[in-house]
């Protein structure tokens, strides 16, 4: 069977999108849990560029058990995905092929690559907390820790406790505090909960302006997202935005903010391993990740590049340097941790 016909079968199969009917051997192919209109319009200047077509298609689950049934045979060259979760799935799974580029070691910091190659971060995002401007003070909350003190009981939305980016977070209080007191501030967080853990980040802020709850903690982008929505403007607008871990001077308090990744890794069988390894180093450099930046409303990973026009209006801020590699390793312990809490219940 011809490749082209392979990929569109297998996006067929997946319940994918396909983003392209024709397919040579010069071309490079993403599976994506990243949406096109996120990251189409970059492959596109990277094709006029260099003249290699990039073919994606789109899932919103079962990426890894493709690639695992596929096998040798998947036409799959790059594997795009948010979380740093779901990339060290991948990996652990044997998916995945290390990679040694300069240009991707230079533009990307350690802390957002997997120390081997097996995983590049492509943009940042800051898990955030966002109160009411109406009903919480500018200075009341400074930490995640703070979310754990009883003055905000039944005060808190979240979203589950087992969702890869809450669990993340939890992930990295385990790496900066030890189980014990990770699972005190886990426990003392669901006792502060307005409702049960539901919806996503946007919801816990409607949650906000409609006075179920005071407080959330949020992915920052997600602003971004609602200030372009009409219906969802009045939501953003209830909502101050807190970077946590700044200036606190307690031991660990002034760490930095949890940062998390999208990111980018190479697959085991990459049919055209020299076109992907060039996309991935286009995506990293100054003009990928300006476009990140102003199109996604994401951070980019690339230190100086210039931020978009709300990033800016919220000002700089400290990044929690722990490498994501670190936090990767707990978070089968985080989510365990939900369950045995019922964070969610």
């Amino acid at each position: 069977m011809k490749r082209s016909n392979v990929f569109s079968l297998i996006a067929i199969t997946l319940g994918l999108s396909v983003l392209a009917t024709t397919v040579s051997a010069g071309d490079v192919n993403v599976y994506s849990y990243r949406k096109p209109k996120l990251i189409d319009p970059m492959f596109a200047v990277f094709t006029q560029k260099t003249g290699i077509k990039v073919n994606s298609v789109y899932a919103k689950n079962g990426m890894l058990e493709r690639l695992q049934q596929e096998g040798r045979n998947s036409p799959a060259d790059l594997v795009f995905t948010v979380d740093i979760g779901r990339l060290t799935d991948i990996q652990n799974a044997g998916l995945t092929q290390a990679v040694k580029s300069n240009a991707l070691e230079r533009s990307i910091p350690a802390q957002f690559r997997e120390p081997n190659g097996h995983w590049f971060g492509l943009t940042s995002r800051a898990r955030i907390i966002v109160s009411s401007v109406d009903r919480v003070g500018v200075n009341d909350i400074k930490s995640y820790e703070d979310l754990a003190h009883s003055r905000w009981a039944g005060r808190i939305c979240t979203r589950s406790g087992k969702h890869p980016y809450m669990a993340a977070l939890t992930a990295s209080m385990i790496a900066h505090h030890g189980t014990a007191k990770a699972k005190d501030w886990f426990s003392g967080l669901k006792a502060n909960l307005a409702r049960k853990p539901q919806g996503n980040d946007r919801a816990q802020v409607k949650a906000i302006k409609e006075g179920v709850c005071d407080v959330a903690i949020i992915n920052h982008y997600y602003m971004a997202k609602m200030f372009k929505d009409p219906k969802q403007v009045p939501w953003a607008k209830a909502v101050r935005v807190i970077f946590p871990n700044q200036k606190d001077m307690r031991p660990l308090y002034h760490r930095g903010t949890h940062m998390n990744i999208s990111g980018v890794a190479l697959t085991k069988h990459a049919p055209n391993r020299e076109g992907a390894i060039a996309l991935m180093e286009f995506l990293a450099s100054a003009e990928g990740q300006a476009m990140y930046a102003q199109k996604n409303g994401e951070y980019p990973v690339t230190p100086g590049i210039a931020w978009n026009g709300l990033q800016t209006s919220w000002g700089p801020f400290k990044q929690d340097d722990l490498a994501l590699a670190e936090i990767a390793k707990n978070r089968t312990a985080a989510i365990r941790m939900a369950d045995e809490i019922g964070y969610n219940k």
